[in-house]
């Protein structure tokens, strides 16, 4: 048991840094490549943060514990809702942007009722996987259009970062190498050293990926989004936690399931309806002024808590 533990924090923390190398490796070749820096956040650095849920995910998938690999999507989903914009609205209130408002955070809440639609018959066939890989296709080409359209219209947006000296591309193919190799190796070794402490608790593999494997998961996204917040910079923040729920659904579970299609069976409807209301409430909330307020950021926060305590409560 105490061995299993020590794998799960030695794979967490192998995860979070392939994933830091990982996206400073994309990163430096896309400078290289004179890619506009607005159409790099929107794609290269949105799916170096969700590289962690898809490891993990497909590792899962293919060592055939299917719940673990979709509850670590769902998790990490609420985790981002509930938890990251919980916390970094109390930190400081998020202001959205209206385009967040109208075109981001509609594919999230899309993503998630076709999940829960295809969440219905406790599988997730090819099929289904199919429809979310094009719907992922069709948010990437409409991301990067956006953000070419407004980088042309108005440059400064691709000159909003300080500039930097980009990696020579010699170290950034290494740090992208060397990323994929950790996100591999860890999450491996995460996923068994869960399962193995799942069996011996008697805890179902559904429950671990909704908590412990989701938590793990989603740290990138909760270090970037709090640290975001504090320093004004809450579009930020939000960008990273809308960005990441689309491709935790639709490119994480399209591929995975096109890979090794899923019957998940420890999956509950109040686990699909949680990520529904989630995502649900935050839009709701970024109407307000299109500003998510620290009283919502604490509506959020408890209904957090009272998942999480369910959770516990039915695993004991």
């Amino acid at each position: 048991m105490l061995l299993n533990i020590l794998y799960i924090i030695i794979g967490v923390a192998v995860v979070l840094w392939g994933a830091d190398r990982l996206t400073d490796g994309a990163v430096g070749l896309a400078a290289k490549m004179n890619i506009p820096q607005i159409v790099i956040g929107l794609t290269v650095v949105a799916m170096g943060t969700s590289m962690p849920e898809f490891f993990v995910s497909l590792v899962s998938a293919i060592n055939e514990t299917p719940d673990l690999a979709v509850g670590n999507v769902v998790g990490s989903n609420i985790f981002n809702v509930l938890l990251i914009v919980g916390t970094a609205a109390v930190v400081a209130p998020m202001v959205i942007s209206k385009t967040t408002v109208k075109k981001d955070i509609p594919f999230a809440v899309l993503a998630s009722v076709l999940l829960f639609i295809f969440g219905l018959d406790n599988y997730i066939s090819r099929i289904d996987a199919a429809i979310l890989t094009v719907v992922f296709i069709i948010f990437m080409v409409y991301t990067v259009r956006s953000g070419i359209k407004g980088a042309a219209e108005n440059k400064q947006s691709s000159d909003s970062e300080p500039n930097k000296k980009p990696l020579p591309v010699w170290k950034a193919i290494l740090f992208v190498l060397l990323g994929l190799a950790c996100l591999v190796f860890g999450s491996n070794l995460f996923v068994k050293a869960a399962t193995e402490v799942a069996t011996e608790l008697g805890v179902s593999q559904a429950i671990i990926g909704l908590t412990i494997v989701a938590g793990g998961t989603s740290l990138p996204e909760l270090a970037t989004s709090v640290v975001a917040a504090r320093k004004g910079e809450s579009a930020i923040a939000m960008g990273n936690v809308i960005g990441s729920n689309v491709m935790n659904i639709l490119m994480i579970l399209g591929v995975t399931g096109l890979i090794c299609p899923m019957q998940v069976n420890g999956i509950t409807m109040i686990d699909l309806g949680v990520l529904l209301l989630s995502i649900s409430l935050l839009w709701l909330f970024s109407f307000t002024k299109y500003k998510v307020e620290r009283w919502e950021g604490a509506v959020l926060l408890a209904i957090f808590s009272g998942y999480m305590s369910w959770l516990i409560y039915c695993a004991v």
